[in-house]
């Protein structure tokens, strides 16, 4: 079965990085002992620091989540109109992905919130996590769209010989095996969401990125602040590396 590689770029260990020091290893126990030492050397600020942030991680983690969930809903009937035979609804699929592709992220989240805001009031969380489905939703398309046209078309045409319509086959044959295919790119995609959610912080969201910034702007400790937020987002972002290196591997040994 042929595998989709989507990457946003972020280090995934494989099962050839067993190592000790591996580049995953080194990155993500040297971010860790390096916030471990900043914290037992100073705790004023580094401790104070830390202490302020756990609300703002709850944040980005609620809005990374309902995006991605939004994002995937939205990916799913994309990627359908995308490979639809129906040409305006092929057309409207395509138009909306090279669209919103094409558009800044931060632009999306200031249309939603202010222009949009004109004609009805969206609370900034809401506004958040909408810019982000919307966005994060065009490229979900591709790769609903490419996973699906992995499945070998025997197993469709198979499925019309039976008897079964094609909407059928597509729900119960295609749709369940393009799962189990675009679950690695999706988690990609997740990591990829969880640092761009510090844009929603503009939106006055209390993000962990704004908790941050809310610190430094009552203690004017700038650059303490902004490294342990730039710590902390990078142990995350390593950590669902890590589970998403995972999950590939046992897909792969599922498949096999």
């Amino acid at each position: 079965m042929e595998k989709i590689t989507i990457s946003d770029g972020t280090l995934i260990p494989g099962r050839g990085e067993k190592q000790v020091f591996s580049a995953w290893r080194i990155s993500f126990f040297g971010a860790i002992a390096l916030l471990a030492f900043l914290v037992l050397s100073s705790p004023d600020p580094f401790r104070r620091i830390l202490l302020f942030l756990p609300d703002g991680i709850l944040r980005t983690f609620q809005v990374t989540i309902f995006s991605i969930l939004l994002a995937i809903v939205i990916g799913l009937f994309a990627g359908l109109g995308r490979i639809s035979r129906v040409t305006i609804i092929n057309r409207i699929a395509t138009v909306y992905v090279e669209v919103i592709r094409g558009i800044p992220l931060l632009v999306q989240i200031f249309y939603i919130y202010y222009a949009l805001g004109r004609i009805v009031k969206i609370p900034d969380i809401t506004s958040a996590v909408i810019a982000m489905a919307v966005c994060y939703g065009a490229y979900m398309a591709e790769i609903f769209r490419a996973g699906m046209q992995a499945i070998p078309k025997g197993q469709m045409e198979a499925a019309l010989a039976l008897g079964m319509s094609r909407k059928r086959a597509m729900w119960h044959i295609i749709l369940p095996q393009t799962f189990k295919i675009i679950l690695p790119p999706i988690g990609n995609e997740f990591i990829a969401l969880l640092k761009d959610s510090s844009l929603v912080s503009i939106l006055a969201v209390s993000d962990l990125l704004r908790r941050g910034r809310e610190f430094s702007s009552r203690t004017f400790l700038y650059f303490e602040t902004l490294t342990v937020v730039a710590l902390v987002y990078l142990i995350l972002t390593l950590f669902f590396s890590w589970l998403v290196g995972l999950m590939e591997d046992r897909l792969e040994r599922h498949v096999k």
